[in-house]
């Protein structure tokens, strides 16, 4: 039996439950849509004043609601709930069972009990009949006057600025802005949006609005204040908060929060266990989260939690919902603005560096700690280019410097910004005590071309050993190359100025899924053939959304793009998986017989793989589609992920062997297949140490001991050969497990471009250190976080070919001509040694000459 599930609300919340619930088999769904159209993006409304169409704001894919396990009915209102009887009852008396009811009713907006607020022209701003309204009667209006000075009131001034009304914003505390900036910034903010031409009126209590026909410009409305003054506007749009829509949800006998909201538990269960709420009408342990990504989260435990509900004690399966940080950067009116963590320093024993520079129009301030070791929060306005480094520290935890100030005070001239004052440390200091180097002996590697921490390691030993000088040897490597004239950059390319572990973070915390909305976020531009991969790979990684999206195909390069690797001839190759290098010898079989029905060059490859050159595009889903059949995956080649898991025989057959070598090397590469990271991932797991499956020399490397496995991180092969690193001894299989998912999520988070883990490891500071306590110690905190990450993209892999053949759209673009059906006549073979290869130019030359 399918297990039916009701959603009331199709909201951003509730639609990204629908995608979360969309491929999971045995369910039946109906989604009760108030609204006349789905689901559709409230963050960026004010975008319909600057020429979106309500279609461009639509959050549904084509032929979404095709899908025949989910019903969508729109128009329908929900009015009642028997959670007895387990049936939802619509306003046209429609009755509706449900098996598990989820609650994605969202919120209203909030209007002030002011006489004469149901005034013609007094309207509210949430929905796009509400944008309707706002349109229709801003044609005929020239004043316009917001109620409410908070994120959602100061993007509806601008949309009517966007409008070409004078615009007024009317706020009842004392400054703009109360929930994410302080007192200091909400005044810089109030004369940033004064000097683009808003009118910005605080403290004003609105009493009553009455006509003000006749009574100046405008004059439609006449707003009466409590201090006596009046202010005149023909329209008046109320933006003052939301409040749970939870009207259903009390009617229903569902517990109910002191000042409203659906109280919810750690699963989203309200107070009847077949009833979930999530979103804006959910309160969590008193809160109310009203941004989307809270929303967003609660949506993926819900589905994960439905997923498991036939089972027994589905909470020890589904990551609980712990609540979500609330920073966030926000370009109000022009108006760079950020807040993070605790930006009102309301953390017992909190400390707060200040910054302001009425000049520039700069406001920045810190939270700290009371030991001035943890950030805990942060406020900027007007200038936020830090927010990206900032809310790193915060959201790991990463020790503060010695002067936390120096995060935000700018750099004078001549000197460099931050730091500890290297410069006027004497050559003589001793900067690494470990390995005995002085501040001189690193300005004089830096001098002779060691450029960068990896170059300085290799020739002075510093910060090799404890890691402890490691952030010290780095300020004076940016001191000394300032000082030189080199600009100390680490940004993605001049379209986004973030590294790319600021990317990441902005685009977790923003729940950024489209390269696109990274771009409007944070970038500048059309992009290029720098940043668009490296988006798209931390979308991936991040989301592990199938590549072949129509909303990522914009920024794959041409291997991802078409799920194969391209060789010099314009023919790709194809790889499938091979867990552990095991295979039987029917499927050996199947691959032969692949190779010949479409005459392929095949090669056993170094990981244990067997490689088929020489396919034509027009090719590659036939071939996909007999290696699917036949029970084999996607190998990843193309892509900047876990390639292989190299194995030895290890206890099985070999006398040598102290552990199943195969099993685990099979089990971790079913476990990190599809893993998207900054680059490539080779693995490789030895049943004892003769080491014959080169673990040392692996991204990821695992040696059995009689008493587990060792674990080592951080080596390659390649140009530049590196050993990998000793990172734990002795270990079991689960705690191997979790090891290597907490390795892994650190560097997909921190490490740079196309950066491997060797270099990684090399240029990060504190080195082997800094990884061992963050893996093994869990020193930053946030091992749970890695490991939740990693159990999401593992739940979420699917096999991009089975996904690409299984897609008509995606299938369109397997041709070599966009206007015609046939391949691509300049490819050409000759045989040699049995099989074919590509005719060289010479040969292609000396053809066309005879």
């Amino acid at each position: 039996m399918s297990l039916k599930i009701v959603v009331v609300g199709n909201g951003m919340v509730g639609h990204k439950l629908l995608e979360q619930l969309a491929d999971q088999p045995g369910v039946d769904i109906t989604v009760l849509c108030e609204e006349p159209r789905p689901a559709y993006d409230r963050v960026h409304l004010s975008e319909y004043f600057s020429g979106k169409s309500a279609e461009d704001l639509s959050l549904v894919a084509p032929g979404f609601f095709d899908n025949p396990a989910i019903a969508l009915k729109l128009n329908a209102k929900a009015v009642a709930i028997d959670t007895a009887g387990k049936v939802v009852t619509t306003a046209d008396g429609e009755r509706i069972a449900y098996d598990k009811l989820v609650l994605a009713t969202g919120s209203y907006p909030f209007v002030p009990p002011v006489p004469g607020r149901d005034r013609p022209g007094c309207l509210v701003y949430r929905t796009i009949e509400d944008l309707e309204a706002m349109t229709q009667w801003g044609a005929k209006s020239r004043v316009g006057v917001v109620i409410g000075g908070g994120l959602l009131g100061l993007e509806c001034a601008k949309a009517l600025k966007d409008m070409g009304l004078a615009t007024h914003v009317v706020e009842f505390a004392p400054r703009l802005m109360t929930v994410q900036v302080d007192d200091m910034g909400g005044k810089l903010l109030r004369r940033k949006i004064e000097a683009l031409g808003v009118t910005v009126h605080t403290q004003k209590n609105t009493t009553e609005i009455v006509d003000g026909a006749g009574m100046g410009v405008g004059g439609r409305h006449k707003m009466v204040f409590a201090d006596g003054s009046v202010l005149e506007t023909d329209m008046v749009v109320f933006s003052a908060g939301i409040r749970p829509r939870d009207e259903l949800a009390r009617s229903g006998g569902l517990k109910m929060g002191e000042r409203g909201g659906i109280v919810v538990d750690n699963f989203c269960r309200t107070s009847d266990p077949n009833v979930y709420a999530i979103g804006e009408c959910a309160l969590w342990e008193g809160r109310i989260f009203g941004l989307v990504a809270p929303g967003y989260d609660m949506a993926r435990t819900v589905a994960a939690h439905l997923s498991q509900s036939r089972v027994a004690n589905p909470e020890s399966r589904v990551p609980a919902f712990e609540g979500a940080d609330m920073s966030t950067r926000l370009k109000l009116l022009g108006v760079d603005v950020a807040s993070i963590g605790d930006a009102q320093g309301a953390t017992p024993g909190s400390l707060n560096y200040l910054f302001s520079d009425e000049v520039a129009g700069h406001y920045k301030k810190l939270v700290v700690s009371s030991d001035k070791k943890t950030l805990l929060g942060a406020v900027l306005v007007g200038e936020a280019n830090d927010y990206g480094s900032l809310l790193q520290l915060a959201l790991n935890r990463i020790p503060l410097p010695e002067h936390p100030e120096d995060l935000i005070l700018p750099a004078r001239e001549g000197g460099s910004k931050g730091g500890i004052g290297v410069d006027l440390l004497p050559d003589a200091a001793m900067i690494c005590s470990c390995n005995n180097v002085t501040k001189g002996a690193l300005c004089g590697a830096i001098g002779e071309g060691a450029t960068t921490i990896g170059a300085i390691k290799k020739c002075t030993k510093a910060a090799t050993s404890c890691g402890g000088c490691g952030p010290l040897v780095k300020q004076v490597l940016d001191a000394e190359l300032k000082k030189a004239g080199v600009t100390v950059l680490n940004h993605l390319c001049e379209h986004f100025a973030h590294s790319r572990q600021e990317m990441f973070h902005l685009i977790k915390v923003g729940q950024l899924k489209t390269f696109d909305a990274v771009l409007l976020a944070h970038g500048k531009g059309r992009g290029c053939d720098i940043c668009k991969p490296a988006v798209g790979s931390i979308l991936a990684s991040a989301w592990n959304e199938h590549v072949l999206k129509p909303k990522h195909q914009s920024v794959q390069d041409t291997n991802d793009y078409y799920l194969a690797n391209l060789q010099k001839d314009g023919t790709y190759s194809v790889v499938p998986r091979i867990p552990g290098g095991e295979i039987t010898p029917e499927k050996l079989i199947v691959i032969g017989r692949v190779a010949q029905r479409f005459n392929l060059y095949t090669k056993i490859t170094g990981g244990q793989r067997i490689d088929l050159f020489g396919a034509r595009v027009e090719q590659l889903p036939l071939i996909w589609k007999d290696l699917v059949d036949a029970g084999f995956e996607s190998g990843h080649a193309y892509g900047k992920a876990l390639r292989t898991v190299k194995s030895c025989v290890g206890s099985t057959w070999c006398r040598y062997g102290v552990q199943d070598s195969v099993h685990m090397a099979i089990r971790i590469e079913e476990r990190y297949r599809g893993l998207r990271s900054p680059h490539k991932i080779k693995m490789a797991v030895s049943g004892c140490t003769r080491e014959c499956a080169e673990a040392q020399g692996k991204d990821v490397g695992v040696i059995a001991t009689e008493k587990g496995w060792n674990l080592y991180v951080g080596g390659n092969g390649g140009m530049k050969p590196r050993h990998a690193d000793l990172l734990a001894t002795d270990l079991d299989d689960e705690t191997l497990i979790r090891y290597i998912d907490r390795f892994l999520m650190l560097y997909i988070r921190t490490g740079d471009r196309l950066q491997r883990t060797s270099t990684w490891m090399d240029n990060i500071e504190g080195g082997l250190d800094y990884v061992k306590k963050a893996v093994c110690e869990d020193s930053l905190g946030i091992a749970g976080e890695l490991e939740i990450e990693m159990q999401k993209l593992v739940d979420t892999y699917e096999c991009e070919w089975k996904k690409a053949i299984n897609t008509p759209e995606t299938l369109k673009r397997f041709r070599h001509f966009v206007n015609s059906q046939e391949p691509d006549q300049n490819i050409q073979f000759v045989d040699e040694r049995g099989q074919i290869r590509p005719l060289s130019r010479l040969e292609k030359k000396l053809e066309e000459n005879a």
